[in-house]
């Protein structure tokens, strides 16, 4: 019975100011504001900034209106509390519908797909789901939080600010993945080890390279999430620090396992040889000095140059001759097909794109 009562309660979409109500008592009695500040031995300045809500009723002035006025304190107390909730309500509700509008940009369908928050019909509840997922308050504190304090090496202006609420979606999952994770302190000399047994896992098929590639991560104290793409995004990977740890956030974006093991790589420089205050976020048409930096320990780990000029010096390329040169340094044949078309040493829609390996998460398999 008492949430019938709470339900159909009016609520109104106005504001009465205490003060408004003070002004028309003193109107029925024919008495002045002076008479008033006389009477009750407050400031004539003080009862007029109360009937403008300028100044609040205080329980004292409460007190002081009863003896005067001859209706209760807690009349008067009522009055102030009531007002300053429905100042605080409709403060809300008014912003409550400028968040809808900003709900609209982001992509709740895909994300409820995902199964980062529920799909709910109620849109108000349905915005309460996305605030609770960003781990903010309104969408204000989310455009402060994305826009203003995390500066994101993303150098596709136009296409971040298009796909902002997306991209943020995306790495707002990989921090909550990342916190799940079981990662000591941050270990640069564990981390180079590391990486020679992660440049090994290149042949392996991923339910054999994923669990083990995280768990040689952790063991440097590196965060590595696996985060599936958000449409339209086109986002390989991102780097960044949270609390004291690097986190490496991969996407199957592009598939191929070329692209997959270089973004590996490219992320692991960043964290190598950049700072911890920039979020290096990876897609097409990145370039920069740190992005070449990335992109040449990437290439240079996963192929020594030495052996690649080597190899070059001959001037027919078979698929058993990649295959062979892949075998001899350790890596996978797709990954030496992928360098070789991105040196232009052979077209990319050459013959030899089967031996790259596509990779795919489970529930697009399902589909």
């Amino acid at each position: 019975m008492e949430n019938n009562k709470q339900r159909n309660r009016f609520v109104p979409d106005y504001l009465v100011t205490p003060g408004e109500v003070l002004e028309e008592y003193l109107a029925d009695l024919g008495m002045t504001q002076a008479e008033l500040a006389d009477r009750t031995g407050l400031t004539r300045k003080t009862i007029n900034e109360i009937i403008k809500a300028k100044s609040s009723i205080t329980a004292e002035t409460a007190l002081k209106l009863e003896r005067a006025l001859g209706r209760s304190a807690h009349f008067w107390s009522n009055l102030e509390r009531q007002y300053q909730d429905d100042r605080v309500r409709l403060a809300e509700q008014a912003r409550m519908e400028s968040d809808l509008e900003w709900l609209k940009n982001v992509p709740v369908k895909d994300m409820a797909k995902r199964g980062w928050i529920p799909k709910l019909k109620n849109k108000l509840d349905q915005l309460e789901a996305v605030l609770c997922f960003f781990g903010v308050a309104s969408a204000e504190q989310w455009k402060k939080m994305w826009t203003a304090e995390i500066p994101i090496a993303y150098r596709q202006t136009e296409h971040r600010d298009k796909h902002l609420e997306a991209v943020s979606a995306w790495l707002r999952q990989g921090e909550i993945q990342a916190r799940r994770l079981d990662c000591g302190p941050y270990d640069r000399s564990r981390f180079l080890v590391v990486l020679d047994e992660i440049r090994k896992l290149t042949t392996k098929a991923p339910d054999v390279f994923a669990p083990k590639l995280q768990e040689l991560c952790a063991s440097a104290g590196v965060a590595l999430v696996f985060v599936p793409e958000l449409p339209k995004i086109g986002i390989y990977g991102a780097t960044r620090w949270m609390d004291g740890k690097p986190v490496m956030q991969i996407t199957l974006y592009r598939k191929s396992n070329d692209h997959f093991w270089f973004t590996i790589f490219h992320e692991a420089g960043h964290i190598l040889k950049h700072g911890r205050k920039e979020v290096f976020i990876e897609g097409k048409g990145l370039d920069g000095e740190k992005e070449e930096e990335a992109n040449a320990y990437a290439r240079d780990k996963l192929i020594p140059p030495g052996e690649m000029r080597e190899f070059l010096k001959k001037s027919q390329f078979s698929s058993s001759d990649i295959q062979t040169f892949a075998q001899e340094i350790g890596i996978a044949p797709g990954i030496v097909v992928g360098r070789m078309q991105h040196d232009k040493k052979i077209p990319f829609n050459s013959q030899l794109n089967k031996l790259k390996e596509s990779y795919c998460w489970v529930d697009e398999e399902a589909e």
